[in-house]
């Protein structure tokens, strides 16, 4: 019997399907792409665009000297690029592209690197944002051996142009939002993480930043272990990898280092899981308003049955006036970024 391929993608929101870890998919997913279609209320494995996280009062304030309103999909604010953003479009692909290397990736030479792109055409006007852009997606997998394990390795390379003639500028923001559950049970309990970070931005009920400082948050101390419990901590937050450069960060990023921001394990199973970015920020999420009925046979999914690492730029960015470079697109530029996810156990 073939082995199945430790990573699985879908057409359906360029959709991360599966992460296998010896015989654990340690992402929550669905069998079957229709099944995402009707029932993927929490974004599993989707990339998120053309505006990852939340926008306030669902508004482009100013961009092309004027204002954009958007759909309000998250209370008054816009979420995730809105009710049919990226995530829920059917990309073009996957199509095999040869094969490729991760840049920056420390240890081990990478073995592999087979390597698939999707693409996508968001036209002018798309869930109310200005301007066609293209977008692609690069998925290259491989495996590094290290001390006798085999670490799969996943590296994600986004790209996105603003190809039309309609606007001058536009604002982009990607994301990967899957789900990972370590513990091949019904939640992530027991689970072990740390976060590269303790600055955060702090929001208002909505989940909108209520300035343009970070602050500490409480109960987390940069690359210090805690442990997921079955109700804490109950964390949705988008965490700072270096609050000084928040006015500097390039609308490309993939040339900056790959930084660890997250890693996690699990004492029951021994995997292991480790989140690098070029990225300034991510949001972390513990999976409280998850919630999936039984679906042709697949189980329920509930509350912390996974959580997320969605690195990208900032909250709300292209309404923060000391935020905004990071997410608007001009003509003759590109916006770029990568994610890199490292998964293994000690068996």
């Amino acid at each position: 019997m073939a082995q199945q391929a430790p990573f699985q993608f879908l057409p359906l929101g360029a959709i991360i399907q599966s992460f296998l870890v010896g015989k654990t998919n340690i992402v929550q997913s669905f069998p079957k792409q229709s099944i995402y279609v009707s029932h993927n209320a929490p974004f599993f494995g989707e990339t998120i665009g053309r505006v990852a996280n939340r926008l306030s009062n669902a508004k482009i304030n100013s961009l092309n000297g004027r204002s954009y309103q958007l759909a309000a999909n998250n209370g008054v604010n816009a979420l995730h690029g809105g009710p049919v953003g990226w995530g829920k479009k059917v990309w073009e692909g996957p199509t095999p592209i040869g094969i490729r290397t991760v840049e920056g990736l420390q240890g081990a030479r990478l073995e592999g690197g087979e390597s698939v792109e999707f693409k996508l055409r968001s036209e002018d006007g798309d869930e109310g944002y200005p301007g066609t852009v293209d977008v692609s997606v690069v998925y290259t997998a491989g495996t590094q051996r290290e001390g006798g394990k085999e670490v799969r390795v996943l590296g994600i390379e986004y790209e996105v142009k603003l190809v039309g003639d309609e606007v001058e500028e536009t604002v982009v923001n990607v994301t990967n939002h899957s789900y990972f559950n370590l513990t091949g049970k019904d939640t992530i309990e027991g689970t072990e993480v740390t976060l590269c970070s303790s600055h955060y931005l702090p929001v208002d009920e909505g989940g909108i930043p209520t300035s343009s400082c970070t602050g500490t948050y409480s109960g987390v101390t940069a690359n210090q272990i805690f442990t997921l419990g079955p109700v804490e901590p109950d964390i949705d937050d988008c965490f700072v990898v270096d609050p000084s450069k928040a006015s500097s960060i390039p609308i490309d990023t993939r040339q900056e280092p790959l930084h660890k921001v997250v890693t996690a394990y699990h004492p029951d199973t021994k995997i292991h899981l480790e989140v690098l970015t070029t990225e300034p920020a991510f949001q972390f999420y513990t999976g409280k308003y998850i919630e999936v009925p039984e679906v042709e046979g697949v189980k329920a999914r509930g509350p912390r049955s996974g959580f997320c690492v969605e690195p990208s730029r900032y909250v709300n960015a292209v309404n923060v006036p000391e935020w905004r470079g990071q997410v608007v697109l001009k003509r003759g530029e590109v916006y770029g970024s990568r994610i890199v996810y490292r998964g293994w156990n000690d068996e």
